[in-house]
């Protein structure tokens, strides 16, 4: 392994003596263009806690996204480790890259992929009906505040109650981690405020490792570590000693 640099070695994790969720080593990812190279990861290396909430903030382009999907098993970096629970996803096939994103991960993004012509609750079973262990339908709304719109659609509900019947979905099969990005990006301030309740609520319940990436800063003051990114490189990592509850948060 490559040496780490003071800061990393300083930050990496932030409990000593604590077997990651996940292990990150001298990521970096190229991606070819034609003639062009460009590299959207540049040797990062990063470790994840079990039931830690972190944010991941930076300007568009500074890596969040890319490194987001390299944990999610949706892509591979070019060089470097993935270890998630002691497995080597830099080694897994096909299927196994397939199993670990249905059993381990659960994903959240900025619109919410919902399938019109369904109900909240058919919506979240689409997921249950995969899962070796899921929750029923009815739990994982509830979970998000919503089990007196099972049986709404999508167009029936506001953007906010559509992203909390996205998170019950990604919740549904237990997932491991919850990987989130810019969750409250189409959602203005007061209906992003319950989304991030719902996310607070799902990490301190569930126990849920949960990762989010935003562009806004402010959203950082609720996690337990904020990693900052710049030019596909990590620049800072902080940890909150006081957490602020997301009602309270302003941005």
């Amino acid at each position: 392994m490559a040496n780490l640099s003071e800061y990393e070695q300083l930050n990496l994790s932030p409990n000593d003596g604590q077997i990651p969720i996940f292990s990150l080593r001298n990521i970096s990812k190229v991606y070819e263009m034609g003639e062009v190279s460009v590299q959207a990861l540049k040797n990062v290396s990063l470790d994840l806690q079990i039931g830690e909430l972190v944010v991941l903030l930076g300007a568009s382009g500074s890596g969040k996204s890319t490194l987001l999907n390299i944990l999610g098993g949706l892509d591979i970096p070019t060089t470097g480790e993935v270890i998630f629970d002691n497995q080597d996803l830099t080694q897994a096939g096909d299927r196994a890259l397939t199993n670990f994103r249905r059993e381990c991960v659960g994903f959240v993004f900025q619109f919410y992929n919902l399938i019109p012509s369904l109900t909240a609750r058919e919506n979240v079973a689409l997921v249950t009906e995969i899962a070796s262990h899921p929750m029923r339908p009815r739990e994982a709304l509830g979970l998000v505040g919503l089990d007196h719109r099972l049986d709404h659609f999508p167009a029936q509900l506001s953007g906010g109650e559509q992203q909390r019947v996205a998170i019950a979905r990604a919740i549904a099969k237990r997932p491991q981690i919850l990987l989130c990005d810019e969750p409250t990006g189409a959602l203005d301030f007061q209906t992003g405020k319950l989304v991030l309740q719902v996310l607070e609520r799902v990490n301190r319940e569930l126990g849920t490792t949960i990762a989010v990436i935003t562009h806004n800063a402010g959203i950082a003051a609720m996690a337990d570590r904020v990693i900052t990114m710049r030019s596909g490189e990590i620049i800072g990592i902080k940890s909150n000693e006081t957490k602020i509850s997301p009602e309270d948060l302003d941005w």
